[in-house]
């Protein structure tokens, strides 16, 4: 069904006559009902449910939970689901998730009521994981078994319908040969039934294709049926989930989705240390106790800058480059005043995105004491923490920005990234931030503050700057070589029996490897598909935070491009054309972690009031907290004088943030017209309970892909 269609089809919703609900005046029944743009998310504690409700946590989309385990949980029944308000019909809930098609006992109320509210009020409902039967729309299924490894397709009811965004592939996960990931049915439409299959897959081991996806139109209901199992961090439901909530909500829904990715590139005209193979460690870094080793720093040259520029006009995807101009001044002075990879880098300025890194690249937060390994805390007399001064810091912003400006470098003074995500807290040796590092950021006027996600996930604010938070790759900053990497992976990732640190002993940390990479072939057979697997990960979760590198990874052997490509090439061939990556720099992606921040608050404590009633979308949120939505292509939002167009297009439909406009407390909306569709019938209500089909343990916690998991904040992420 296309997009036309389905407004069509919530537009018939919107205009039903609620003639049965109690209480109702004839004058009322006359009206369009109100229908809420809340969600009723029915779960039973399986993984498939808690997907969908988390994809609907991820987009801030308003849901009401009701844990059929709960001896306490409300009654389903007409009073629960639809009221008035101001003698004008209420639909509670947009749209009904099930854990199945049929969760309730045979000839249970509380089924009827929500049949007769999905009919009533045109409300489609999602069964979340069920049995291929004909009480689903389905015959026996032709298969049932894993699907692990399984390359399912987007059909082409499914590419003209709510899967539009993709091209036609849904691998399916197989991440570990040892652990069951997904299971399902496969099977044809019933006999009889009006079943149209958005996505399937072939018959493992025979011949033809069943469904996976697909809508059932009944009885004046519409079904989207689910015949596997998954978990949300899965990558055959990331690619289903926009489509489902789509589905759900017809396209009009409080939330929005997109799928992100950015790379930062830290030390940008310096260098960094490199790894030593024999100590374990990194000479000139704090890792390796003072004067052991030798250091052997890596820079990029003048033609790694080029191969830069040209890799991101290629790509059309800008790097963003964390700079140290102190780098370039360094190296002019031990090298006769010239610095050919400056003078490149600057020249294809306009071809990056350049953000303040400091001049030198100092440690901010505490006086670090390296006499040991690992380095602690410098004290005062009196036995507190020595910090770095607000001078010391203000200056080397202030040095750095001046640098940039004479280069002609198009930064932005709001944004920071200081070297090591170092003036905050770093544990276990700094508790606390640098207590010298907000007033430093307010006397610069930094507003966004780069940090590591892996140590501090949420945005938090510090002084008068909102922190970014940013994922490591483990492409790691003292690698320029493949071998390098490779030998440091090693190194974390294999037990001490196999001469690794010991890190990897510890499950919590990370996985070990089963044995050491092969040094010539380990980092294209596994590293890149696991790293390259994980950005992707993130990029299709609607996270908008970046990911950082640094500038050893794209000298020498250039190591991150390998891992780049493999994210943008996989993306490129699984999503359409109007669903590109969005690639926001730092101070947006601070902000629309910030917008979001406040969208949720206020959403998960209920002040949130939104709802449709015919054409007309009315959301009111608190003062200062934008509305963030998703609507059909068209939309305008309501002035005072006149309409504005809401929202950008993306994925085929409409969505971003609105404020009320001029003299409005409220935000106001209008779809496009469409013309009403008619409901169908065939056959009755269901009346037989489904019972819970199998659930494999990996579809029941995230199965990392290959061996590796993220890498550990005590382990060389940088920065």
């Amino acid at each position: 069904m296309n997009h036309t269609a389905r407004a069509a089809a919530l537009g018939a919703g919107a205009l039903l006559l609620a003639l049965s609900l109690p209480g109702a005046s004839p004058a009322a029944a006359a009206e369009a009902p109100r229908v809420d743009l809340r969600v009723l998310v029915v779960t039973d504690g399986g993984p498939a449910t808690a997907a969908i409700a988390a994809e609907l946590d991820a987009q801030g989309t308003p849901y009401t939970t009701v844990d059929l385990r709960r001896s306490e949980r409300p009654v389903i029944d007409g009073a629960f689901l639809a009221d008035t308000v101001n003698g004008r019909p209420r639909a509670k809930f947009q749209a009904v998730v099930l854990p199945n098609d049929n969760p309730f006992g045979a000839g249970s109320a509380e089924s009827a009521a929500l049949a007769s509210y999905e009919r009533t009020y045109a409300v489609p409902q999602v069964d979340a994981y069920t049995y291929a039967r004909p009480e689903a729309g389905l015959a026996a299924p032709k298969f049932s078994g894993s699907l692990d490894g399984v390359q399912a397709q987007v059909t082409e009811a499914g590419r003209g319908g709510p899967f539009g965004y993709l091209t036609d592939r849904v691998p399916f996960e197989d991440n570990s040969p040892d652990i069951g990931e997904s299971y399902g049915f496969l099977a044809d439409p019933a006999p009889g039934a009006d079943f149209t299959s958005y996505v399937d897959a072939p018959v493992p081991g025979g011949t033809g294709r069943g469904s996976l996806v697909g809508e059932y139109r009944h009885d004046g209901r519409r079904e989207l049926v689910v015949t596997f199992v998954y978990n949300q961090h899965q990558q055959q439901f990331r690619l289903l989930a926009r489509g489902i909530v789509d589905w759900l909500t017809q396209g009009v829904q409080l939330g929005s989705s997109r799928n992100y990715f950015a790379v930062h590139v830290d030390d940008v005209f310096g260098a960094d240390d490199r790894w030593d193979s024999e100590l374990n460690c990194t000479p000139g870094d704090v890792d390796c106790a003072p004067g052991e080793g030798t250091p052997d720093p890596i820079r990029m040259t003048a033609d790694d800058a080029a191969y830069a520029a040209q890799w991101s006009k290629g790509r059309r995807f800008p790097l963003d480059m964390a700079f140290n101009g102190g780098g370039s001044e360094l190296y002019r002075e031990e090298n006769g005043g010239a610095d050919p990879l400056a003078d490149r880098l600057i020249a294809d300025r306009d071809d990056h995105r350049w953000i303040n890194h400091t001049y030198n690249h100092p440690f901010l937060g505490c006086v670090q004491d390296v006499a040991t390994v690992p380095w602690t805390c410098a004290k005062n007399a009196d036995g507190s923490t020595r910090y770095v001064s607000r001078a010391d810091i203000s200056q080397q912003i202030s040095d750095n920005r001046g640098w940039g400006q004479r280069a002609g470098l198009p930064t932005q003074r709001g944004e920071l990234v200081t070297g090591e995500h170092s003036g905050l807290k770093v544990l276990p040796q700094q508790p606390d931030d640098n207590p010298n590092l907000g007033p430093a950021l307010r006397d610069n006027g930094v507003d966004r503050l780069g940090s590591d996600s892996s140590r501090d996930r949420n945005q938090r604010q510090v002084g008068p700057a909102l922190t970014v938070p940013r994922f490591p790759m483990n492409v790691f900053y003292n690698a320029g070589r493949t071998a390098e990497q490779v030998d440091e992976y090693n190194w974390i990732y294999t037990r001490k029996a196999d001469g690794g640190s010991g890190v990897c002993e510890n499950s919590a940390v990370a996985t070990c490897l089963p044995e050491p990479l092969d040094l010539t072939t380990g980092y294209e057979d596994h590293i890149v598909p696991v790293e390259s697997t994980i950005a992707l990960g993130h990029a299709l979760s609607n996270d908008p935070r970046p990911h950082f590198i640094h500038q050893s990874n794209l000298a020498e052997d250039r190591i991150a491009y390998p891992v780049l490509n493999r994210v943008l090439d996989t993306y490129d061939a699984l999503y359409a054309d109007n669903t590109p990556l969005v690639n926001l720099r730092m101070s947006d992606i601070g902000g629309e972690l910030r917008s979001r921040a406040a969208w949720d608050t206020a959403v998960r404590a209920g002040r949130v009031t939104a709802y449709r009633i015919g054409d007309t979308v009315t959301v009111q949120a608190p003062s200062g907290v934008a509305v963030r939505a998703t609507m059909p292509a068209g939309t305008v939002q309501r002035q005072l004088i006149g309409a504005d167009p809401f929202g950008t297009a993306y994925a085929g439909t409409t969505s971003g943030w609105a404020s009320p406009g001029l003299l409005q407390d409220r935000v106001t909306l209008t779809l496009p017209s469409a013309p009403a569709a008619a409901t169908r019938d065939g056959a009755p209500a269901l009346t037989t309970p489904a019972k819970k089909p199998p659930v494999p343990s990996g579809a029941t916690r995230h199965v990392k892909p290959g061996t590796a998991g993220h890498t550990p904040d005590s382990l060389p992420t940088h920065g």
